[in-house]
Parts: C-alpha cells; structure tokens; sequence
C-alpha cells in the first residue's frame, strides 16, 4: 500500500497494490502493521456503510471529544468525492479542506484523523460508502458545519442546486461558530 500526504497535516490517501488477471482482482484493504508503519495507530471499533443515489451530499459531519473519531474511509461501489475540513484550532490549516476522488474502480482510501470534519457528494447514479471509526458513535456528541459555508468553499463537483440533503444538514451551522468557541 502507498500513502500519498495531502497539504493537511494528518489527512491521507491510501492507494492499495491491486493484483488483476483473468478471474478479477484481489487487494489488502486494511492491514494493521502497514497502518502503524505509516503511523496511523488509529484502533478502529466500528465500521458504517451507507447507501447514497446520484447529488446526495452528506456532511460535514463529526464526533466532538471525548467521542471523537477518526475514520478511515473507502467507496465499494460507483464514486464519490470525499471531504475532510480541519476543526483543530491549534493547527496552521484550521478552516482548510482536501477533497479526493474515491471509487469503487480507483480503490483509494482515505484517513481521516480526529479533529476534522466530514463529508461526501456522490458523482455517479449511485455510490456504496464504507468506514472504520476509532470511537463508538455518540448521539450528544454530533456536531456538523454547514456545507455551503461560503467561508469554506468547499468544491463538491456537483450542482449544488441539484443536491439531495437531509433536513439536518440543510440548518447545521456555519463555520464561524468552531472559531468562536472550538471543539477541538
């Protein structure tokens, strides 16, 4: 497995050695020690799968501490563009996102430390997302930014007057408010 850095300290691309012949193709998609080599030591506890046709946009999503999660994240079927935005106010890229393509065709996974928030538009008819999280998911420790914050400007490669969206994402709030008092 290669890991590929993004301009966000902590974020990751996980590309996997893929072996293809006649009968299809096979690959390791999670193997402990690689993870602890590349240092990520994120003990993962809980997996998540999600089902999404064509424009849905989920997020920004994350756990607060002492439920944070980290999560490491992959799409199973069609394709997807995955964002994580940096809610960690001591850190030089506070307010920044990196967004990546994941497909069920490309294989590419992508760690998400603690301390970020997340989400992902679907680009293809339909998409099967999977993820590991390092934290049991919490109720009362939800927490969401709007994902037309226009401070963020997050580019979801898609129209987003096409966007399907829950009732919840559609009133989260803005940004500003993890500048004023942050959770992380």
């Amino acid at each position: 497995m290669d890991f590929s850095k993004t301009p966000i300290e902590g974020l990751l691309v996980l590309i996997p050695k893929v072996f293809t012949d006649n009968r299809g193709y096979f690959y390791e998609s999670y193997n402990r020690r690689t993870l602890v080599e590349a240092g990520i030591t994120a003990e993962f506890v809980q997996d998540n799968e999600s089902f999404s046709a064509q424009n849905t946009l989920r997020g920004l999503h994350f756990q607060k501490p002492p439920f944070a999660q980290a999560k490491l994240v992959r799409v199973l079927e069609g394709t997807v563009w995955d964002v994580a935005v940096d809610l960690r106010a001591w850190s030089p890229t506070f307010g920044k996102w990196f967004g990546a393509e994941l497909s069920a065709e490309n294989k590419k996974q992508f760690f998400i430390p603690r301390g970020f928030a997340h989400g992902f538009s679907v680009l293809t008819p339909t998409a099967r997302f999977a993820y590991k999280c390092d934290n049991f998911y919490n109720k009362a420790s939800e927490g969401a930014v709007r994902f037309d914050d226009p401070e963020l400007a997050v580019d979801w490669k898609i129209d987003l007057s096409q966007a399907v969206l829950s009732e919840k994402d559609l009133k989260n709030p803005f940004f500003s408010a993890y500048k004023e008092v942050p959770c992380f």
